[in-house]
């Protein structure tokens, strides 16, 4: 008998949700509650995955560009090779290359910018940045030593309005006394080419050969210290701390979390955060599928008195109601997962068109300039399930009331 009240609860159940209510009020609330739900799923996929999209250009472009750890000597480094080969037998380094930091500004037919020069080993950079991926034109092998080349950030070029094969003019803050007074120090280089990683580091970094480095500095032969590229880069505390130790007093090491971790950490805050703020849109869906299916337990009361009347136990005029409210939290939990998932794959090119329309530029404050977006499953899963688990969870009460009907005072009323 229990088996044959199954399919029967599921039979009335979907026989319910396809009639139209009497009640159209009913109906409007219904529909509601489905629109709800459906937007509360499709926001939260998309805005997940907007969160997913800075988090991988943080790793990949900002993270790219900049070292996961570096070690630095207390004085000159002589040789870097011997220094990089005891560090890469460290547990978790992959590889390493030298180089040297120079703060100056940037000149160019009366433009100027500040800029942050690296000097570089173009081939032993390849190993521990995605600078030599991300080249707009010319190649980063062409940073020769003694030929003063330079590989500018596309919007630091464009700022100083320089193009490839311009020479442009370094200015250092160190001070030189000469017979006609106090000289800051200038050098002549040579755009060889221009890298573009669509991020921050376009507007700040330029390249130079590690021996044009040195030259400038006053130090040739010599370097400031070596950048390594770690297997875990949310290691690099702590593999920093115990290369610190190893090295001894000459060495200190400084490592990302200290010029990008708070970004970071701000990311992963938000994305929380704002999981938890609009998953309220969810909950709100919830509380119209409990009015609505309380509204329609009124409505049925006299259909509730018959099937009690006919046999029917209080168990199974709860899953008929239970079904109905779990169909309309499956309606609109798919419904918002493929408008989510559309709206995720394509959110990049939304911004893109609304930015071209209006002539705006929407993300220039933020450290990418376009909306980045990353769809992970995983996230659908689990919004999908918070859903559907929300949903059902708003079925009981109005289940339970329904299962509570007396036959005998429901029909006194019909």
């Amino acid at each position: 008998m229990r088996a044959m009240f199954r399919p029967f609860a599921l039979f009335v159940g979907l026989r319910y949700t396809g009639a139209r209510a009497r009640n159209s009020f009913i109906s409007v609330i219904t529909l509601i509650s489905a629109l709800g739900l459906m937007l509360g799923v499709a926001v939260l996929i998309t805005v997940l995955s907007v969160m997913n999209g800075f988090d991988r250009e943080l790793q990949t472009r900002i993270l790219g560009m900049v070292t996961h750890l570096s070690v630095h000597g207390r004085e000159p480094v002589t040789d870097w090779q011997a220094l990089a080969d005891q560090v890469r037998d460290y547990p978790g380094v992959e590889a390493a290359a030298p180089f040297i930091k120079l703060e100056g500004m940037l000149t160019y037919e009366g433009n100027v910018a500040g800029v942050l020069v690296n000097g570089i080993e173009p081939e032993a950079e390849k190993d521990v940045s995605i600078v030599d991926e991300m080249m707009w034109d010319g190649d980063l092998q062409d940073l020769q030593p003694g030929e003063f080349g330079i590989v500018l950030g596309y919007a630091l070029a464009r700022k100083l309005g320089a193009e490839t094969g311009d020479k442009i003019t370094l200015v250092l803050p160190e001070a030189s006394v000469s017979p006609a007074g106090v000289m800051p120090r200038f050098k002549r280089f040579t755009v060889v080419g221009r890298f573009r990683a669509r991020a921050e580091v376009d507007s700040l970094y330029a390249y130079v050969a590690n021996e044009d480095a040195a030259r400038l500095e006053r130090q040739p032969g010599t370097v400031e210290g070596i950048h390594l590229r770690l297997t875990d880069l949310f290691a690099a505390p702590e593999i920093g701390w115990q290369l610190q130790q190893a090295l001894g007093p000459d060495y200190y090491t400084s490592d990302w979390t200290r010029s990008h971790g708070n970004l970071f950490q701000a990311i992963k805050m938000e994305k929380s955060m704002m999981t938890l703020l609009l998953s309220f849109i969810v909950a709100v869906a919830a509380f119209n599928i409990i009015s609505s299916q309380v509204m329609l337990v009124t409505e049925k009361r006299g259909n509730i008195a018959v099937l009690r009347t006919l046999g029917a136990s209080p168990g199974t005029i709860m899953r008929i109601f239970m079904v109905q409210g779990t169909v309309i939290g499956l309606a609109g939990t798919f419904l918002g997962t493929v408008l989510g998932v559309l709206l995720a794959t394509n959110v990049s090119e939304v911004a893109a068109w609304v930015e071209a329309t209006f002539n705006t530029r929407l993300f220039d404050a933020y450290f990418v300039n376009y909306l980045p977006s990353q769809l992970k499953w995983s996230d659908v899963t689990v919004i999908v399930g918070i859903a559907m688990l929300i949903s059902f969870s708003a079925t009981l009460y109005p289940s339970w009331r329904a299962s509570r009907v007396r036959p005998a005072e429901a029909l006194r009323y019909e």
